[in-house]
């Protein structure tokens, strides 16, 4: 059914599914190019109705803890624009004749097709229970019902969900985050019942009721009781008791919504759902039906999303004219975090051999005191049949691809605790190439095998890029990265040439084990030799400075530690592209006086400095020469500030909303508590910068989840977010912890940091890290609340050790006559160099040079200017050595150039002028 000319194709839902088809198309390149709108390929109309574009309905509950709506959308303009695309929001189908192959709008509007694609979803199933329409009755199923739900719900105390399955047991998550007392009433006489057995059910309540949520199970919903102005006040049950419920959330489950078909004669299911062959068309050959709408050939309605997508992928072969792709039953796997509790089932995990059926063999491991529950399926021939993985699903994304095989080892290599003997599960090397390690995208272990050898794939990121696997629910990426290590892609270890076989986490521990306490000493003891550079230099600083209370060290520009500097902590400034510097003094938790706004005002008038409100509620005053810096410094710890830091891999601000202080959503005291945070941690020197923020509400006006360290204020507490970003490539941070008082929040954010920064590696922000350790935020609390490791103590005293000594490094500068001499614009004599440091000097002709020392006294002198940017900035950049040559690195952009030859080993087409260099005496500059 290949367009060979301009055809039009309708599609009636702009879900995840029914955006997964767009995108199907675009990649098959059967869309009309709008650049030549008469030529071949499918001009796309989509009926919506909702009034936004497709978003992520499987993280619809992150709305409730702070994601923004708009963050999880799926289109751009971008994509449809470049597609043709025609997006109608809210004016959905009402009408649909398949004789004269047209639909009719709610408008009224009439659209022809050639081809046309039901993709409309389900409906929520509302019990026919009386009141059940009452005010403060609610479904939970668009962002429409999570904004109502919100709203309501501020003036609500307590909220029953009826329904234990998937998306009740969410709604009951997001009741509890709105600060709600929580019921969940479930009909079947378990949890999930449609997922997991009895016993992955009593583990999955125990973490449930743990949290305060209070479960009914083998019970229904009768009534809904109401006050005299007709509000939901009470939930009758099916057994006479009475549960107080200021809201109601009905999710008890799906139905296809197939109105459409069933009034245009079009085949359905006798449960409800579109009727499809293997391709997905209906019993009209030019009208097909995808996702949740649709009845399968194999006589399914899949709730799912890949599932979904992968009728999508059928329909797209069919309109591209491939027609490869068919559609006769997927994979149910799903793994998801419920209230806290990670819940995972695979395969046919209810075989029991009864009926018939080939006999079973349970393999189970539970564990009570943690809420654990694992369970392995075995066939008669020792095949995986399927699994259920309650409180512990880390071995998920290893055990699906083997579902219908053998496993490759033990059963119990894949369900014992990690570390315990014989728990020690087989490599991805064990999987055969049609394994699929993807279900979300169908993705095999081949494909992606396929993609690191064509590609030469070095990373997750690129995986992803390349083949989309790891893209959905994100469960398989362990899997992906073992196929990396399987094809032999070396997992970058070495710092740089001169610890080539070091990592930073590996150096942080040898400095702090063996309490070495310079570069030189460590460089002698596990360095290959040279000079050091761009790269080791300053991690070895930053670790210096991490330790600097155990190792008994002072000031981060004390002795050799300032010759390991880069430029902005060589002046304890921001080196901005001029060469001059920007000064950012701590404002903590945004909270400052009207003195200080005058006096930042006159520091920035009578210096002639730009300032600039920053995203981080400080304010920036640009401009000042490095000469400047210390009369800058003096007014403005005069004024009652300290450095801010914005030029370290450091701390630098925690953001904050008013709070309960002044607004009237405010449910804690964003303002002290930011404020307490940036005192507690500030100079906490880290492998990155760490931001963080704190909302006095779930409004999140501080949006404090796209920060490293999140605090959002509830009705019992603090919930605390970790390893959030913004940048190019944002990250939404993770729930860690819930409902914590102050003093637990302050020890687990210790705890958090000290371990973020033993082991982080060189400019790995905290969201790459909780990435690349595994485990996600589940190893987190194993290690930070759990104490798996038995180090919860020892990194809580560390941070107190910080905490004691820190000092502002401003004032430290200007208490110091030799770290002040540093800021004098021209160095007056050679003598007066430091080893592996430059300094600008003004030779007899009026040159400006910059002049190096290496550690063994030879001395060298270039021009000042870097070639690149036109600034005078050479001599501040960091002297090493790069395959035995003596080089400086600019300041600026990191280019090297030979010292010998001035030559830029980066761009030998660029290069320094090689100077003379001078005797003792230099003359001063005019």
């Amino acid at each position: 059914m290949a367009a060979q000319r301009t055809q039009t194709l309708v599609l009636i839902g702009h879900g995840m599914v029914g955006h997964r088809l767009l995108e199907a198309l675009a990649e098959r390149g059967a869309l009309v190019d709008p650049e030549v709108p008469d030529g071949p390929g499918w001009r796309v109309t989509v009926l919506a109705e909702e009034d936004v574009p497709a978003y992520d309905r499987v993280h619809l509950s992150s709305v409730f803890t702070g994601t923004a709506p708009d963050q999880l959308g799926l289109s751009t303009p971008e994509f449809l624009a470049g597609h043709g695309i025609d997006l109608r929001l809210g004016d959905p189908a009402e009408h649909l004749d398949t004789a004269a192959r047209t639909v009719t709008t709610t408008s009224g509007t009439v659209v022809p097709y050639d081809a046309l694609v039901l993709a409309t979803g389900s409906y929520p199933f509302v019990p026919p229970i009386p009141g059940a329409d009452a005010t403060g009755c609610f479904t939970y199923r668009t962002l429409y019902d999570v904004d109502a739900l919100t709203s309501y719900a501020e003036r609500a105390r307590t909220g029953v969900v009826v329904g234990g399955g998937l998306l009740g047991l969410e709604a009951a998550g997001a009741l509890r985050t709105l600060g709600l007392t929580t019921h969940v009433v479930e009909f079947a006489p378990r949890l999930m019942p449609l997922q997991v057995d009895d016993g992955g059910a009593a583990a999955l309540r125990a973490t449930i009721e743990s949290m305060g949520v209070a479960v009914h199970t083998g019970v229904g919903a009768a009534e809904v009781e109401t006050d005299t102005e007709g509000r939901a006040c009470l939930l009758r049950l099916s057994d006479g008791r009475r549960l107080p419920a200021d809201v109601v959330v009905f999710s008890a489950g799906v139905r296809p919504r197939d109105r459409l078909a069933r009034e245009a004669g079009l085949a359905v299911g006798d449960r409800g759902g579109v009727a499809v062959d293997e391709r997905c068309r209906t019993t009209d050959p030019y009208v097909y039906a995808i996702g949740e709408c649709a009845q399968t050939s194999d006589g399914r309605v899949y709730g799912l999303v890949a599932p979904g997508y992968r009728m999508a992928e059928a329909v797209a072969d069919q309109l591209a004219g491939a027609g490869a792709t068919v559609f006769t039953g997927a994979d149910t796997s799903t793994r998801l975090k419920l209230l806290g509790a990670d819940v995972a089932s695979f395969g046919d995990p209810f075989a029991d051999g009864r009926d018939g059926g080939p006999r079973t063999t349970e393999i189970v491991f539970s564990d009570g005191r943690e809420g654990v529950y694992k369970k392995l399926l075995l066939g008669p021939e020792g095949q995986l049949l399927g699994g259920i993985l309650v409180g512990d699903a880390a071995a998920y994304g290893s055990l699906v691809p083997h579902a219908g095989r053998r496993l490759p080892g033990p059963p119990e290599a894949f369900l014992l605790p990690a570390g315990a003997a014989g728990a020690e599960p087989p490599g991805a090397g064990a999987l055969p190439d049609d394994a699929v390690v993807c279900s979300c995208h169908n993705v095999t272990k081949g494909a992606v095998a396929g993609a690191i050898a064509e590609h030469g794939l070095t990373d997750i990121g690129g995986v992803k890029r390349c083949t989309k696997a790891g893209t959905g629910c994100g469960g398989c990426v362990n899997t992906l990265q073992a196929v990396l290590d399987a094809a032999g892609v070396r997992r970058r270890k070495g710092l740089c040439e001169h610890f080539p076989e070091l990592s930073r986490p590996e150096l942080y521990e040898l400095v702090r084990t063996e309490h070495i306490r310079s570069y030189t000493e460590l460089a002698e003891r596990y360095g290959s030799g040279g000079a050091g550079c761009t790269v080791c230099k300053p991690v070895v600083a930053n670790v210096l400075g991490t330790l600097a209370p155990e190792l008994g060290l002072g000031h981060v520009l004390d002795g050799e530690q300032a010759a390991l500097q880069d430029s902005n902590d060589l002046f304890l400034a921001n080196l901005q592209k001029d060469g001059t510097y920007s000064v950012v003094p701590r404002v903590p938790g945004g909270e400052i006086t009207a003195e200080q706004l005058i006096a930042l005002g006159e520091v920035a008038r009578d210096h002639g400095l730009y300032s600039k409100i920053t995203g981080g509620q400080r304010i920036d005053l640009f401009g000042a020469r490095k000469e400047e810096l210390p009369a800058v410094w003096r007014r403005l710890i005069a004024a009652g500030f300290e450095s801010g830091q914005a030029y370290g891999k450091s701390l630098r601000t925690v953001k904050s909303c008013v709070g309960s202080r002044f607004c009237r959503f405010g449910q804690g005291d964003s303002v002290r508590l930011a404020i307490d945070l940036e005192l507690r941690y500030r100079g906490l020197r880290a492998p990155h910068k760490i931001k963080g923020g704190v909302s006095g509400c779930l409004r999140e006006c501080a949006e404090a989840r796209g920060k490293d360290i999140g605090v959002i204020a509830t009705a019992g507490g603090w919930n605390l977010y970790v390893c959030g970003n913004g940048g190019t490539d944002p990250r939404h941070a993770d729930l860690l912890a819930s409902d914590l008082s102050a003093a637990e929040l302050f020890a687990l954010i210790d705890r958090f940091l000290m371990y973020y920064v033993r082991t982080g590696e060189r400019l790995e922000r905290t969201s790459a890290w909780l990435e690349r350790i595994g485990g996600g935020t589940g190893h987190l609390r194993e290690v930070l609340i759990e104490d798996s490791l038995g180090i919860c103590a020892e990194l809580e005293a560390q941070m107190d050790r910080h905490v004691a000594a820190y000092r502002d490094e401003w004032r430290a500068v200007l208490d110091d006559p030799a770290a002040l001499a540093r800021f004098e614009p021209h160095v007056a004599g050679v003598e007066f160099l430091e080893p592996g440091r430059g300094r600008a000097a003004v030779l007899a002709d009026g040159t400006e040079a910059a002049l190096f020392r290496d550690g063994d006294g030879e001395v060298y002198a270039v021009g000042n200017r870097d070639p690149f940017s036109g600034a005078d900035v050479i001599a501040n950049g960091i002297m090493g050595s790069r395959d035995g040559v003596p080089v400086v690195a600019s300041p600026l952009h990191k280019q090297e150039f030979d010292l010998r030859t001035g030559v830029c080993l980066d761009d030998p087409a660029v290069s320094l002028p090689v100077l003379p260099v001078p005797g003792p005496a230099l003359p001063a500059r005019p």
